[in-house]
Formats: C-alpha cells, sequence, structure tokens
C-alpha cells in the first residue's frame, strides 16, 4: 500500500494553525530575501538597484528551491514548525521543489491565481495552495521525532 499523507479528518492536528503558519512563514521568508538581496547589491557595483525586483525574484527563487529541496521547508516554515510533503507523504526532492517554486513565482506575478491559491489555503481542509493542489503537495505540521 503506498503511503498517503495524513487524513485532515482523523489526524487534524498536521493541519492545526497551517493557514497561519503559511502566512507568517511567508513574512520571514520575504524578509529573508529582502536581506539577502540587499547584502548583494555592493556585489553588483550597485547596478542590482536598476533591476532590484528582478533580482529579489532570482534570489527568492534560488532560496526557495535550495530550502524545499534540502529539508522540504523554507527557513520560514521551519520555524513555524510546518513542512511540505509529497502526496505520498515523502519530503520534496530537487525536482519537486522546483515545480512548486514555479508554481508558486506564477501564482504570484498574476493576482487572479494569488487570490484563489488564499482561498483555496483558508477554505481547503489539507489548506493546499493552487500549486499544491496541482502538484499533490501538502503542508503539514512537523512530526515530532523521537530520541532514541
Amino acid at each position: 500500500m503506498t503511503p498517503t499523507t495524513p487524513d485532515p479528518f482523523d489526524q487534524p492536528e498536521f493541519y492545526s494553525g497551517i493557514p497561519t503558519k503559511r502566512f507568517m512563514a511567508w513574512v520571514v521568508d520575504a524578509l529573508l530575501v529582502l536581506i539577502a538581496s540587499v547584502l548583494i547589491l555592493p556585489f553588483t557595483a550597485f547596478t542590482g538597484l536598476f533591476f532590484f525586483p528582478l533580482l529579489m525574484l532570482m534570489v527568492g527563487f534560488t532560496y526557495r528551491v535550495a530550502t524545499l529541496a534540502s529539508g522540504s521547508a523554507t527557513w520560514g516554515m521551519r520555524l513555524f514548525g510546518m513542512e511540505l510533503r509529497t502526496a505520498r507523504d515523502e519530503p520534496l526532492d530537487l525536482a519537486s521543489a522546483f515545480l512548486h517554486t514555479s508554481g508558486y513565482s506564477v501564482s504570484v506575478a498574476m493576482m487572479p491565481l494569488q487570490v484563489i491559491s488564499i482561498i483555496l489555503i483558508c477554505a481547503t481542509s489539507r489548506h493546499q495552495s493552487l500549486s499544491d493542489v496541482i502538484l499533490g503537495t501538502v503542508p503539514l505540521n512537523r512530526r515530532v521525532e523521537s530520541v532514541n
């Protein structure tokens, strides 16, 4: 039998507070991307000021792919005790992290898609965004690992 993510009705603790945690993690991640982008500016001889939104987009994309691929969560998500899992309850790999970040980037670039994502996060039992629904990824509260 193929493992799946926890059922939100049988194990609601995995989904408790996820919309709020997602928003707070997004704020932390946005601040980290902003700080990293500002720190990169001197290395561009400050020409990065002319294309700063593009610089932030590139830094943010790289940050999200790298952190999702390395721990199935951005640093903001980790701070708030959550992670993304595949439909088979596996951590995201590099390919799924790239696809998830691509979907996120498209939805942020198009306001109607972002509104749909927010509605889905707030209204569905698994609190999935539009890119989560398309990819089958699920945001969960991190499991507590036992120490042996």
